[in-house]
């Protein structure tokens, strides 16, 4: 039986991330998403919910003290930017807390938890996802009707394609995906990579030469947008 799962998090992006997380496990089943607790209360009131994965750091109400508001919760994993609040999640008896950006191995190890009859036995420990520069860091993609794994030291750079991004790589064939360029910015390590332009980001360590309206990866001329020209100056500079 899979488990009814209720996403909460007023970012887009980062709903959109744990969206596309719970829909690669089997064991999930989405039964909404909410951009606030004001609105998961009204879908808890009206179906049943097993698991609330819960931003803490929301408008109009925390977290936390939508928790402590409801009488018969579902198990918890909060999943946030913030990690002074991780003694309010052992208080409140969570199952994980994650801390943003969320890698998938690092949700899978707190959805495996789910199904331990005595979660969560030890606090949660906050365990922000380190990338050093040779970690066989990785993040999965659902693309022709399975989850495709991608090294993040394999990306030369990424590309938005309106709904869809282009993930181009050093292992051939460039993955196209369905996923927003914002959210896919989100899941990459920042101090790897840097947003050139609104519609690319670029693996610092591929560039191999750079001007102000473009940076080259691989033979390839990257635009480097107005905007984005001193944030690419400055991360090719500290590189």
């Amino acid at each position: 039986m899979k488990l009814r799962c209720l996403l909460v998090d007023d970012e887009p992006p980062a709903l959109e991330i744990l969206q596309s997380y719970a829909e690669a496990v089997d064991g999930l089943e989405i039964v909404g998403t909410c951009a606030n607790a004001v609105q998961a209360f009204g879908v808890l009131q009206n179906q049943p919910v097993d698991v609330l994965f819960l931003d803490i750091k929301m408008p109009k109400l925390l977290g936390t003290d939508f928790v402590r508001s409801l009488r018969h919760p579902p198990k918890i994993i909060f999943t946030t930017a913030y990690r002074e609040y991780a003694l309010d999640g052992y208080d409140l008896d969570v199952v994980d807390y994650l801390l943003k950006p969320i890698a998938f191995e690092r949700f899978l190890r707190a959805v495996s938890k789910l199904t331990r009859a005595d979660a969560p036995a030890t606090p949660p420990v906050p365990e922000r996802e380190t990338f050093a520069p040779n970690a066989e860091a990785f993040l999965y993609f659902r693309a022709d009707r399975k989850m495709v794994k991608v090294l993040t030291r394999d990306i030369l750079f990424v590309e938005s394609l309106k709904d869809y991004v282009k993930i181009v790589t050093t292992t051939g064939k460039p993955l196209v995906v369905k996923q927003t360029i914002s959210a896919l910015e989100a899941m990459l390590p920042a101090p790897q990579f840097v947003r050139t332009h609104r519609s690319f980001v670029v693996a610092l360590d591929k560039i191999s030469a750079y001007t102000p309206t473009h940076v080259e990866v691989a033979g390839q001329e990257v635009p480097v947008g107005r905007l984005f020209q001193k944030e690419v100056e400055r991360a090719m500079k500290m590189n």
